[in-house]
């Protein structure tokens, strides 16, 4: 099982120890344009806009002790790194952002050159943003993001992008985070990186609460992939039960969890309403501690899983 906890993390504002995360949610959003890959922009928002939108929800979280929040915006659906060391700078937090494609929604935030490129190619891209930085930006990713659709059998574009993931991962240590849903479409992807040779640790369930099957996490958390709860920004209550199995069965070394919540979209007045990163502290640790959660359960969930999961070797 890949296990670091000596190492660095990419952040917006530069390499961080990775012991110096602190209290770290694992998938948030400042910023998302659904607009499309043909047509996102930054000429959509102006960045000082968002900046005086986002900042108090940093400022808010700030006060539960929250040191480090990495932004799961990917590159197409409006991804600007220059936006979260700015935000950065002003609230105090590390941002960490990511490099990689976005292939569900059937494809929409997904550039043309992604469907004739090579997982080869495609990744040589998102080492060449590690090794030098994002653009012209010199801020480079702490992880890997990428998405794929769900289905029986995984799309040709989308095992591409999981390969292409796998070779980045191979090349410089960064953790692939995959927006899926259920362990049906998930195990596919494990089965690809398994095949190039990877441990599944190197793996990021996401949105792993859309599977009822609480067997299937038994599976994943024994084949040593990582378990992401991440929609809590929007509801509680299912959470309680699925992190409850998990410290019951001994597996909450493999969780990961976060809100998903935010953000400033271009598409709507004054950048829509913002959800703010707030109920894991505000509602879940209640409900649990009434439950018998306690503060060792905590700090495992938001401080040593994600250093376990993200550290890359120096």
């Amino acid at each position: 099982m890949r296990v670091v906890e000596t190492g660095f993390l990419n952040t917006a504002t530069g390499k961080i120890p990775i012991d110096s995360m602190g209290i770290t949610l694992i998938h948030e959003h400042m910023l998302v344009d659904f607009i499309g890959a043909d047509s996102v922009s930054p000429a959509r928002y102006n960045q000082e806009e968002v900046i005086a939108k986002v900042l108090p929800y940093l400022i808010e979280v700030k006060k539960y002790g929250v040191k480090t929040i990495f932004d799961c915006t990917p590159s197409y659906l409006a991804k600007d790194p220059v936006l979260l060391k700015k935000l950065s700078e002003q609230s105090g937090i590390r941002l960490v952002t990511n490099t990689g494609f976005y292939g569900a929604v059937d494809n929409k935030y997904l550039p043309d050159f992604a469907f004739t490129e090579t997982a080869e190619q495609l990744s040589q891209r998102w080492i060449e943003e590690f090794e030098n930085g994002i653009g012209d930006t010199g801020i480079k990713p702490g992880f890997i993001k990428i998405s794929v659709n769900e289905e029986s059998t995984l799309r040709g574009v989308d095992a591409k992008l999981v390969k292409a993931a796998g070779l980045t991962h191979q090349k410089t240590g960064l953790q692939i985070v995959s927006h899926t849903g259920t362990w049906a479409t998930a195990s596919q992807e494990v089965a690809i990186l398994k095949e190039m040779g990877l441990d599944p640790s190197a793996f990021v369930w996401v949105h792993a609460q859309a599977e009822q099957d609480f067997q299937n996490y038994m599976i994943a958390a024994k084949l040593g992939a990582w378990i992401s709860l991440d929609g809590i920004g929007w509801s509680v209550d299912e959470y309680v039960d699925r992190l409850l199995y998990a410290k019951e069965k001994g597996f909450l070394d493999q969780i990961l969890i976060s809100h998903d919540a935010g953000w400033y979209d271009p598409s709507k007045p004054n950048g829509g309403d913002f959800q703010p990163f707030t109920n894991i502290f505000e509602k879940l640790m209640p409900a649990l501690n009434s439950k018998g959660f306690e503060e060792a359960d905590w700090e495992m969930l938001l401080e040593e899983n994600p250093v376990r999961a993200f550290g890359i070797s120096n």
